[in-house]
C-alpha cells in the first residue's frame, strides 16, 4: 500500500486546513480590524471567507498531498525516535551486533553501486529491503533483550511452588477463599505458560537474528562478483519474509497474555470475619 493510500482515509482535511498557521493569522487580523473599527462587518466578511476557504481548500488534491506528506514525515520521525530508544535500551553487546550488521549492509550497498546503469533499478529495491531488515533486526534484538530480562527476573520454581501449595489446600477452603484461590491458580498457570512461551520465543528470536546475519553476510560475499543482481534481491525477499513471520510469532505470543484473569470480579470478604482468626488467615493466604 502506498503512502497516500495508507493515510488518505485517516486524515480530516478540513481540520488540517483550519489548523494552518496562515489561517489563524488571517482570522486574528480580521478580529483585530473589527475591534479597531468597532464594527461587526469585518467579522461577518471573515466568517464568509472562512467558510469558502474550508469548503474549497480541503478538496484540493495538491493540499491533500501536502498534508499526507506532513503526516508521513511525522510518522517517520516518531518511528525513528522509537527505534533510537530501542537501540539505547539494549545492552552494549547487542549494539555491537547491530553495528556489525549495519557495516555488512553498507558493504552490499557499495557493491551494488558499481553495477551498470541498466542494473541500477535493483539498487533502490535493495536499499529499501536492507533498510527494512536493519529495522526489523533491531526490533528483534530489543525483543530478545526484553525476553531475557523477563526470564532473568522471574523465578519459575517459586511460581510452581506457590501453585502446588494452593492446589493442595484448595479443597479444604470454603466459600470466598476457595473462589479467590481458584482465580489465583488460574493466574499462576497463565504465568507458567507465559514463562515457557517466552523461553521458547527467545530461542526463535536468537535463531532468526543469527539467520539474518548469515544471509546478509552471504549476500555481501556474493555481491562482490555478482552477475545477476536479481538473484541477490530474491535472497533478501526470502529473508524479509522469514523475519516478518518471526515478528508475527512474537506479537502472537504477546497477545495471548494480554487478557490475564484478574481479581476484580471477587467481592471482599464478609466484614464479620475481619477480626476472627480464620478471616485473618484467609486474607494472609490471598496476599501470599
Amino acid at each position: 500500500m502506498s503512502q497516500d493510500d495508507s493515510t488518505k482515509s485517516e486524515i480530516n482535511y478540513v481540520k488540517e486546513a483550519a489548523k494552518l498557521q496562515y489561517n489563524w493569522i488571517t482570522l486574528a487580523g480580521i478580529t483585530g480590524f473589527a475591534l479597531v473599527s468597532g464594527s461587526a462587518l469585518p467579522l461577518l466578511l471573515g466568517a464568509g471567507l472562512e467558510l469558502m476557504y474550508l469548503s474549497l481548500v480541503p478538496q484540493n488534491s495538491r493540499f491533500q498531498r501536502l498534508v499526507r506528506s506532513w503526516k508521513y514525515a511525522e510518522e517517520k520521525r516518531v518511528h525513528d525516535r522509537r527505534l533510537s530508544a530501542m537501540f539505547q535500551e539494549i545492552p552494549s553487546e547487542m549494539r555491537l551486533r547491530y553495528a556489525d550488521l549495519d557495516k555488512i549492509c553498507r558493504g552490499i550497498s557499495e557493491n551494488y553501486s558499481r553495477l551498470s546503469s541498466t542494473s541500477q533499478i535493483f539498487a533502490q529495491q535493495m536499499e529499501d529491503k536492507l533498510g527494512g531488515l536493519l529495522q526489523a533486526y533491531l526490533r528483534l534484538l530489543h525483543s530478545a533483550w526484553q525476553h531475557r530480562e523477563y526470564l532473568r527476573t522471574t523465578d519459575l520454581n517459586a511460581v510452581q511452588r506457590e501453585l502446588s501449595q494452593l492446589q493442595k489446600t484448595q479443597e479444604s477452603e470454603t466459600g470466598k477463599v476457595q473462589e479467590i484461590n481458584g482465580k489465583r491458580i488460574e493466574i499462576l498457570n497463565k504465568r507458567i505458560e507465559k514463562f515457557k512461551k517466552i523461553r521458547e520465543n527467545c530461542e526463535v528470536i536468537d535463531a532468526q537474528c543469527a539467520a539474518v546475519e548469515d544471509v546478509l553476510g552471504l549476500v555481501r560475499d556474493q555481491s562482490v562478483t555478482m552477475r545477476d543482481p536479481q538473484q541477490l534481491t530474491d535472497h533478501l525477499e526470502g529473508l524479509v519474509h522469514d523475519v516478518e513471520q518471526t515478528e508475527e510469532t512474537v506479537r502472537e505470543v504477546e497477545n495471548i497474555f494480554e487478557n490475564v484473569p484478574d481479581m476484580s470480579g471477587i467481592a471482599p470478604m464478609p466484614s464479620d470475619t475481619d477480626n476472627t482468626g480464620s478471616g485473618a488467615a484467609a486474607r494472609n493466604r490471598v496476599r501470599n
